[in-house]
């Protein structure tokens, strides 16, 4: 076989292409998160806190020179909206994992019952048992 069949072979799997397609739904649903957390959570929040807007939380290491730039800066607000971003997203997650651990469990059924032949076996093994050949 060669490298581009075992390629193939590998790519073409039920596994790789339902990962692609949780990827690409992750990133759609990453880009929702953010847009739930920076314009719908916190504008509340910073206005509960006195109207601030935390992703413009600061803290100044450098100042900017004259011109504008040069600024040094460490965004703590913006790394709020972060972890509010993460908490948010792995709180989905927890849901939709709770609910298909659920599903799983609905879709399990009993076991099968034996077969006859092995029912009729173990019946004549119990009658061996129970009454010994003299």
């Amino acid at each position: 076989m060669g490298f581009f069949s075992e390629f193939k072979a590998f790519a073409m799997r039920g596994n790789v292409i339902d990962l692609a397609v949780g990827v690409v739904i992750g990133a759609a649903f990453g880009k929702i998160v953010t847009s739930l957390v920076d314009q719908m959570i916190m504008p509340p929040i910073g206005l509960l806190v006195g109207g601030v807007d935390f992703s413009a939380y600061k803290w100044v290491l450098q100042a900017a020179g004259p011109d504008g730039k040069g600024e040094v800066a460490v965004q703590f607000g913006a790394f709020l909206n972060t972890v509010i971003q993460f908490a948010i997203v792995a709180f989905a997650i927890f849901l939709v994992v709770k609910l298909m651990n659920r599903l799983v469990k609905k879709t399990e059924e009993a076991p099968a019952p034996p077969p006859a032949d092995v029912v009729l076996l173990t019946e004549i093994r119990d009658l061996l048992k129970s009454n010994p050949p003299r």
